[in-house]
Parts: structure tokens; C-alpha cells; sequence
């Protein structure tokens, strides 16, 4: 199947990050970990959430966070990390799911600043699930959850937030 038709789509915040340096912290890294039994399977309405596609945002001098934060993940369900789209170019990745063939069950790791932007371009509104409509910058434990319908649009009103209970 092509596009977000049917798709639901998770987004978190990469891990916590360090004082300095492009990784993650130690809660970081533990939360990378906890990822890989949280996410197998994601217990979702009551239906179990495997990904089956993950995307985070292109590496960069300042962080590569958003990778290493999946890639515990990746290695468990043996997928790779789709990470052609700077973490700026919202639209650019939004479009690609929109257009491209792939899983349904799409976990994406992005910078905490672009989220509300990332979340609008799926045709959610940030502003009603984000702290004026911004990702706090001291929230590493929140699930946005966006569900499609067959004709790749969003569900009205299933946009919502789950606060994970992980290390971290």
C-alpha cells in the first residue's frame, strides 16, 4: 500500500541529551534501551503496535541523538533507520510518507524544536496537543499518536498524547 493510507504514525523526542556533544546522556541511552521492549509490541487501543518502519532525522554536528535514540530498536526488529530529511524539512519527510510505499506502523525520533511543525504537517494542530503548540524542552517521555484512514488522512480527533513509564 502506498502513503499514510491506514498508517498510524508515533512520534517521540529523542533521548535526553548531555551537557555537551551530539549524543545522548546516560538516561538517554537508557531510555534508547527501554525503547526496544516498549515498542515490541505497543499496546495501542488494545491492539498491539509493531513498527515496522522507523525514521529519524538526519545526523548532525550538533546531535545524532534522534538515531541513536531508535537504533536499539532497529537492531532488535531488524530495521533500518530511515534518516534522509533534516530535522527542519517537515514537509519535505511528510510529503515522502504521503507518497512512497511502505509500512503502516511508522515510529519516528525527532529534534523536540520541529515537533510542532512535524505534527502540523501531518495535518494535526499542535496547539492542541502541545503546550502552545511547542514540545516542552524538559519532556523526554511523551507518545504523539496520529492514526489515517484509508484515504491517507488524518482521523479526526485521533491525535493524541501517551506518557510513557520508562527509565530516564
Amino acid at each position: 500500500m502506498t502513503g499514510l493510507a491506514d498508517a498510524t504514525v508515533l512520534i517521540v523526542r529523542h533521548g535526553e541529551k548531555p551537557d555537551s556533544g551530539p549524543g545522548l546522556s546516560r538516561e538517554g541511552e537508557a531510555r534508547a534501551q527501554a525503547y526496544v521492549a516498549y515498542f515490541q509490541p505497543f499496546m495501542l487501543d488494545g491492539v498491539a503496535f509493531r513498527p515496522d518502519m522507523l525514521v529519524a532525522s538526519t545526523d548532525s554536528k550538533n546531535s545524532a541523538r534522534e538515531r541513536l535514540t531508535l537504533t536499539p530498536l532497529g537492531q532488535a526488529l531488524k530495521l533500518p533507520i530511515d534518516q534522509r530529511f533534516a530535522d527542519k524539512d517537515v514537509k519535505a519527510l511528510v510529503a515522502a510518507l504521503s507518497s512512497e510505499t511502505h509500512g503502516k506502523s511508522i515510529l519516528i525520533a525527532w529534534h523536540h524544536g520541529q515537533l510542532g511543525k512535524l505534527i502540523k504537517a501531518f495535518g494535526a494542530d499542535p496547539q492542541a496537543l502541545l503546550p502552545n503548540g511547542k514540545w516542552p524542552g524538559d519532556v523526554f517521555n511523551w507518545v504523539v499518536v496520529l492514526r489515517f484512514d484509508q484515504a491517507g488522512h488524518l482521523v479526526p480527533g485521533s491525535a493524541r498524547i501517551i506518557e510513557e513509564k520508562l527509565p530516564g
